[in-house]
This record gives C-alpha cells, sequence and structure tokens, in this order.
C-alpha cells in the first residue's frame, strides 16, 4: 500500500472539518470526549491516546483519536504514521484509512517597516496530517499489541484520585444535592461522596470542578467574555468538560457522562458553529488546566 500524499488542506480546512465532526455528534447529542467511557465491553483501561514513543496526544488530538478509536473499534491507545510504521518494522494493511491530526506551532517573518526598520511577526499555523493506530498495523514489536488489562479496583483508583485532588490544595465543602464552584470564595461545593453511584463518579465531578478553580484570578485567569460574550459560561463549562475528560484519562477513572451538562449542548453548538477554532481554544485551554493541576503534585514535580 503506498502512504497517502501529504496534506494539502489549508488551515482553515483543517479547522472546518474537524469543528464540523465535533458538531454532528453534538447535533445527535453526544459528547464526543466522553464517548471511551461508553465502551465498557472493551476491557481495557481508559487511556490518552500514545504516540509511537509511548508520549501521550494533548488537547484537541485528544479528542479526534478518541473519536476515531471508537468509531473504528480500535482497542490499542498506540498511533503512528505510515513512515513510523514502516521504520519500526510494520506495515499498514491494504485498504486501512488514516486518522487525521494536527500540528501547531509558530514561525517567524521578518519584514521591513516604512522606516526601513526590521520588524518580526510571529505568525501561528496548523497543519493536518494522517495516523494509523497500531490495530491497522502489521509486523509491529510485540509491546504494540492490544492486550486487555485487568481494570484496578474501585477503591484503588478512588485512593489515586483524591491524592491527586489534595495535592492541589483546593478547598472542597461537601452538602447540599449540586456541585459547584464558587470564585469570591474560592471553594468547591459538592454534595457528599455517599450520594454519588459510585467513587469514580464523585472523583469525576471533583476533576470537573478541580478545572474550573484553575480559572480563578490568582491561577489562570481564564476570562472568556471578550471573545464569547453572552456564550461565556456555557464555553467555561466546555473547558471544564474537556479538562475533566483528560483527568479521568490520567487518573483512569470511568466515570458515566454528567447528565446535568447536556442542557449546555445547545450552547456549545451555538458557539461552534459560529466560531471554527472555538474547539481547538476550549481543548487548549483544558490542556492547559490540566497541566497545572499536573504541576502541583509533589512527586511528579520530583520525577521532573
Amino acid at each position: 500500500m503506498k502512504p497517502e500524499p501529504r496534506n494539502q488542506t489549508t488551515t482553515a480546512d483543517v479547522y472546518s472539518r474537524i469543528t464540523e465532526r465535533i458538531i454532528a455528534d453534538l447535533a445527535q447529542g453526544v459528547r464526543p470526549w466522553l464517548k471511551p467511557w461508553s465502551a465498557q465491553e472493551s476491557g481495557h483501561l481508559i487511556t490518552r491516546p500514545l504516540r509511537y514513543n509511548g508520549a501521550p496526544y494533548k488537547g484537541v488530538n485528544v479528542l479526534l483519536l478518541w473519536g476515531a478509536a471508537t468509531d473504528k473499534g480500535f482497542s490499542s491507545p498506540f498511533w503512528m504514521t505510515y513512515k513510523q510504521a514502516q521504520e519500526l518494522g510494520g506495515q499498514v494493511r491494504k485498504g486501512e484509512t488514516g486518522s487525521l491530526v494536527v500540528y501547531a506551532n509558530r514561525f517567524t517573518k521578518t519584514e521591513t517597516n516604512e522606516e526601513g526598520e526590521d520588524i518580526e511577526h510571529e505568525i501561528p499555523f496548523l497543519k493536518g496530517y494522517t495516523v494509523f493506530n497500531t490495530d491497522q498495523i502489521d509486523g509491529l514489536p510485540e509491546r504494540f499489541q492490544s492486550v486487555p488489562l485487568p481494570s484496578p479496583a474501585p477503591e484503588l483508583l478512588h485512593q489515586a484520585a483524591e491524592s491527586f485532588f489534595a495535592a492541589t490544595g483546593a478547598s472542597f465543602r461537601h452538602g447540599g444535592n449540586r456541585a459547584f464552584y464558587v470564585p469570591a470564595g474560592d471553594f468547591i461545593q459538592l454534595p457528599p461522596p455517599q450520594a454519588f453511584k459510585d467513587p469514580e463518579s464523585y472523583a469525576a465531578i471533583k476533576a470537573h470542578e478541580l478545572i474550573h478553580w484553575t480559572g480563578h484570578s490568582s491561577r489562570m485567569a481564564r476570562e472568556f467574555g471578550k471573545r464569547f460574550g453572552d456564550n461565556a459560561y456555557a464555553f467555561e463549562e466546555l473547558v471544564a468538560e474537556l479538562g475533566a475528560a483528560f483527568l479521568c484519562a490520567d487518573l483512569q477513572l470511568t466515570p458515566e457522562p454528567r447528565p446535568d451538562h447536556a442542557a449546555y449542548l445547545a450552547s456549545w453548538l451555538k458557539v461552534l458553529r459560529q466560531d471554527k477554532r472555538a474547539i481547538f481554544a476550549a481543548a487548549a485551554h483544558a490542556q492547559r488546566a490540566a497541566d497545572y493541576l499536573h504541576g502541583l503534585q509533589a512527586s511528579e514535580k520530583v520525577a521532573a
């Protein structure tokens, strides 16, 4: 099989293709970032998609590859380009089609102004390229084979998540039947743990509210009013949903979708239809929030 030609689509095409796919899912009432949690029959631990070298994908690429894996029934977390597969001794099977991921960066362009001075401008760019899941590739080393893993006991997942949350230093309060973050008091309010279906569901709600917590003016100072106007609140909820999905994958939690956020679907659709780059911005903010929380972990700081 010949490799697919290098992606020549424009940046605008890439934004549109990805946004339209997510809009299509949302229009059906499906939140694509929660698809992995609806496939419990797989018997595999939930994880972020991984590059050929084991490094996890980040941001919008997590959403793209989770969606592709669910749509095509892949169980392996590993993805690689056609060339990388060949370099590892593998061969993409005839008839297999790849999945889109994106690479974002900036380049510097120098221009001369009217005074004859050289002025440097940083110009962002986005490039789409194709990767294949290792379930589509023959002849790879054994480490890329899909082997079902036993799910850890729920109490262990709960303990690991609670240790992670405690290390952030966030203030948690319990009472009532709603979960929310209070910026003025800088605390997270939750129903008592026994009100939840299981420890994982309780931890998932904590993860969601912790993403909101990172947006406080003393931390990441997220403010979306200028860009999204009346939809700023719904956009922050989208950031929290994505960030919580990333954290749950990192903590190996498999909670059920949070039902109250189905009410935001119409607002999210409105934002995405008006701004083809909105899902990229939401995923980027969510990734930074998750990274911020990981940065508060003492063990990870030592490891770094």
